[in-house]
């Protein structure tokens, strides 16, 4: 699927990462980004590994602070007794296995999209494998799958950066009661020096928490080795058939502890989302040699605990923690728990930056962080709005205990569709028999579906928020799509066929000044509408017309071969196809410049750019609802401007402004 290049006031164009050169090497120093090594080994692949640790692992790597309390919490009704204990254990030890390490390590971080992750990258490959005919229903359905779970993925990234913070100063309490009045404050201060310091981008951000996460990770396996140590009978938890035994003995209260139990795996979907800013690999390495290995040895080392002492069920994580350690551990689990929002924040860019490639979202500002992997990327509006919301979150809940009822919906929701989704690339892209791809979608919605629905009693106590973002989300993104289409087909229909308009400067011969005039267009084949006010108003053709679109293509990259596409039409006029990736960001100039050696020449000088103002009036005929149009119209006018999106300069611009009933 390739997006629509922008005019102003109109759709705006799907790519906003860094330009690589065109056609000849000539700005290959300014434009070009390295592509992200997919397979680094030696020195890069453990730098790389340790700053994944600081972006990618602290929701997850932080769950044994919680996750093990809330399952014994004693509104759950399940006391930690012995069978008890077992059952949790085992429940926890497989969901991680077979949740993280086998469905997304294994299996959905094979599905990305020319190295980029996250639930919008699956829906692109689709889109890409399913035949435009005779599919509209099917890929209506996925469609509408992948972008409610994209919207559900932001809900959480709202409420994990709130619910992590609040509860590390909450965490403060234990060594200092004094600190109670101070959480909510001192929380959304912090959030706001997080958010504030997002702009230095996840290379400088990984490179700083990932050392910390490293201490997080090794410090937490020791000393839930210690524990394991004085009772290694506790590794009879291995076995699944307690977690089926706990159920058994449990009934209704054993199938709505895995509300709890999820709280295990809530970063999982993020680990996915954030593959582009790192690569499967340093992402895989970080998991099974670091972080897996030390959240079982410490869930264990809290199960062992609980054998011996049934009354650390009120906070195992700290009861395994010497005495005299609790007050560095105390700052350090603050630390680890406020790097632990970084993951979501992280995500929400991947996915922005994705939707707008894929039509769902206005342009916006997309700065690349690192020189040397082009996926590490931070967006100003994104970060302004998590932060927004995220303050909100701690002043209007006040308590981590009151955000808890909303954890956990919006990512076993994105779970679900998830497995749904990896099921349709599985049998298309991968060429899985039907057998084979059966049995993962069975076996994983099992598990993801029942995760959903042990969460689904939360609704009403807080998990509408994470719904009600989502819904709003998905409102606004599947109206920007609808919003585009009609308008570029609005756009088409007021064009000209080019040989009807050829012929009518042949016959007319209108007044030609010198210099070259570019047109920005989404049109690869008429007239465009501005052209056509220009001669119509202006009276006046310059001797050298340029049409010329930026079409955004669903890779990361188009190679420099592939760039660029000219076509002579006569009377001086030609018509430019520039193409990029989704990783790199169209600049007008250098397009232009690359054309020179293919006999285009272009004095900046004596150039000036043309493009559309459309001022949108959502009183036609067009078939949206009102609403829908009056969104529409807001979200066309806070896009990004065009003429700083295409690099063109601004004294060389000329506007030509239409009103549009649609």
């Amino acid at each position: 699927m390739t997006a629509e290049p922008a005019r102003t006031g109109a759709p705006p164009p799907a790519s906003s990462a860094p330009s690589s050169a065109a056609n000849t090497g000539a700005f290959h120093a300014l434009t070009d980004r390295p592509r992200l090594d997919q397979h680094p080994t030696g020195r890069k692949l453990a730098i790389l590994s340790l700053t994944a640790l600081g972006v990618v692992y602290g929701d997850i790597g932080t769950s044994p602070l919680y996750a093990i309390k809330e399952c014994f919490h004693p509104e759950t009704g399940v006391p930690p007794t012995t069978e008890n204990v077992y059952g949790v254990l085992s429940l926890i030890v497989w969901s991680l296995t077979l949740v993280v390490s086998v469905k997304y390590i294994l299996f959905i971080l094979r599905a990305d999209n020319r190295g980029e992750g996250g639930i919008l990258a699956l829906l692109a490959l689709i889109q890409r494998g399913i035949p435009s005919k005779g599919s509209t229903v099917r890929m209506g359905i996925l469609i509408t799958l992948g972008i409610f779970g994209a919207a559900l993925l932001y809900g959480d990234g709202v409420i994990t950066p709130s619910i992590t913070v609040l509860g590390a100063i909450e965490g403060l309490k234990i060594a200092t009661p004094v600190f109670g009045r101070l959480v909510v404050p001192l929380s959304a201060l912090i959030l706001l020096l997080l958010f504030t310091f997002q702009h230095h981008g996840t290379d400088r951000i990984g490179k700083l928490f990932g050392p910390i996460m490293l201490l997080w990770f090794t410090s937490i396996a020791v000393f839930g080795a210690i524990e394991v140590a004085r009772e290694p009978v506790i590794l009879r938890a291995l076995s699944p058939w307690y977690a089926v035994q706990f159920f058994m003995h449990n009934g209704g209260r054993g199938f709505f502890i895995l509300g709890a139990v999820v709280l295990v795996v809530t970063g999982a979907e993020a680990l996915y989302a954030d593959l582009g800013h790192f690569g499967k690999r340093p992402v895989r390495f970080a998991w099974f040699v670091a972080v897996f290995p030390a959240l079982l040895i410490n869930y264990f080392g809290q199960g062992a605990l609980l054998l011996r002492d049934a009354s650390a069920a009120a906070n195992p994580f700290f009861r395994l923690v010497p005495s005299s350690l609790l007050y560095a551990m105390v700052a350090l689990a603050t630390a680890a728990a406020v790097i632990a929002s970084q993951a979501l924040i992280s995500g929400a860019f991947s996915l922005t930056h994705q939707a707008m490639q894929l039509g769902y979202s206005p342009r916006v500002t997309v700065r690349h962080t690192s020189k040397h992997e082009a996926g590490q990327i931070y967006i100003p509006e994104v970060n302004a709005a998590l932060m927004i919301g995220c303050i909100g979150l701690v002043f209007g809940f006040g308590s981590s205990t009151a955000l808890a009822a909303a954890y956990g919906i919006a990512v076993t929701g994105t779970m679900v569709i998830t497995t749904m989704l990896f099921y349709v690339i599985a049998r298309q892209r991968f060429n899985w028999s039907a057998a084979r791809a059966d049995l993962f979608l069975i076996g994983f919605l099992v598990i993801d579906v029942s995760f959903l629905a042990a969460n689904a009693v939360k609704i009403e106590y807080g998990g509408w928020f994470p719904i009600l973002v989502a819904v709003s989300l998905y409102i606004m993104m599947t109206t920007w799509k609808r919003g585009r289409t009609v308008l570029h087909e609005l756009l088409r229909s007021a064009s000209l066929p080019m040989d009807l308009f050829l012929e009518d400067v042949r016959r007319r011969k209108p007044p030609r000044v010198p210099g070259t005039a570019v047109f920005m267009t989404s049109d690869t084949s008429g007239a465009p509408v501005v052209l056509l006010h220009h001669l119509k108003h202006n009276k006046v053709l310059h001797e050298q017309v340029i049409l010329l679109s930026v079409i955004t293509a669903d890779v990361p990259e188009v190679p420099q071969k592939e760039r660029v596409k000219i076509e002579p039409l006569g009377e001086g006029f030609y018509r430019i196809i520039a193409s990029y990736g989704f990783m790199q960001s169209p600049n007008v100039r250098e397009v232009l410049a690359c054309c020179e050696p293919m006999g285009i020449r272009v004095r900046p000088a004596d150039t000036s750019f043309y493009l559309g103002r459309e001022q949108l009036i959502p009183t036609g005929a067009a078939p949206m609802w009102r609403w829908r149009k009056s969104l529409f119209v807001f979200m066309s006018r806070n896009a990004r401007a065009a003429t700083e999106f295409f690099g063109l300069p601004p004294n060389r611009v000329v506007e030509l402004g239409a009103q549009i009933e649609f």
